[in-house]
């Protein structure tokens, strides 16, 4: 009896961090960013010359608009894809965690350029036809003694959030923006189709262009981390 109480004192550490390390490893192996560099590590890079129709490819390039840019919430850059995040610190007890108020993510048609070449990439969200990481690249807040900025006020006024609680104390907040601007390096991959345009679209003088699509399991992929740009 006392041996085989021994042996499960000993191996009951051994199984707890073992669990540690295994959730662990899940946790950053299904990482949205993991997830994204493993299939464009598997992805051919090709020129958009060399594409040919139905092909799956990836692309380094220039973002350029299609249509009129958005403006992003907080920054105002004139973008083609942004993903913001407002969030606020609660308490329960003696614990406390973030709690999202507001998660908003637009995405608009864009060319991507290279080498004086250009696709189109179609990004929509009902159905959700992408996968996406983009870097969070600005942010701000505020807290108990730390009042929120006039921009950042007027950001929460926006979306009928009040920056302070029942004694005029400022609530704590945070908000994150990650942005695709005009011009800026991004990867994008997906199955390439060849389309005949239908009506013009501006700054392309072309009457066929190559889509980037999504088929099957295969969604479009639109990233604009480096790790992405160095994959070959």
């Amino acid at each position: 009896m006392f041996a085989i109480t021994n042996t499960t004192n000993f191996y009951i550490p051994i199984l707890i961090i073992g669990a540690i390390i295994l959730i662990g490893f899940l946790v950053y192996y299904f990482n949205p960013k993991q997830v994204i560099l493993r299939k464009l590590s598997k992805t051919p890079l090709k020129r958009i010359s060399q594409i040919k129709n139905n092909d799956l490819v990836k692309i380094n390039g220039k973002a350029l608009h299609v249509h009129e840019p958005f403006m992003a919430p907080f920054s105002l850059r004139r973008c083609v894809f942004y993903s913001i995040k407002i969030e606020q610190k609660v308490s329960s007890g003696k614990s406390s965690h973030w709690k999202k108020l507001v998660s908003e993510e637009k995405a608009q048609d864009f060319f991507v350029e290279t080498n004086g070449e250009m696709l189109i990439v179609k990004p929509t969200q009902s159905p959700r036809n992408y996968i996406s990481y983009l870097i969070t690249d600005k942010e701000t807040g505020s807290g108990t003694f730390n009042d929120p900025t006039p921009e950042f006020e007027a950001l929460l006024k926006h979306y009928n959030i009040k920056s302070t609680g029942l004694f005029g104390f400022n609530k704590k907040l945070r908000y994150k923006e990650a942005v695709i601007e005009i011009g800026e390096r991004i990867t994008v991959a997906g199955i390439a189709k060849w389309k005949t345009l239908s009506e013009p679209v501006p700054e392309y003088h072309y009457s066929k262009i190559i889509e980037l699509v999504s088929e099957g399991k295969e969604k479009l992929i639109i990233t604009d981390m480096p790790e992405a740009i160095s994959l070959h």
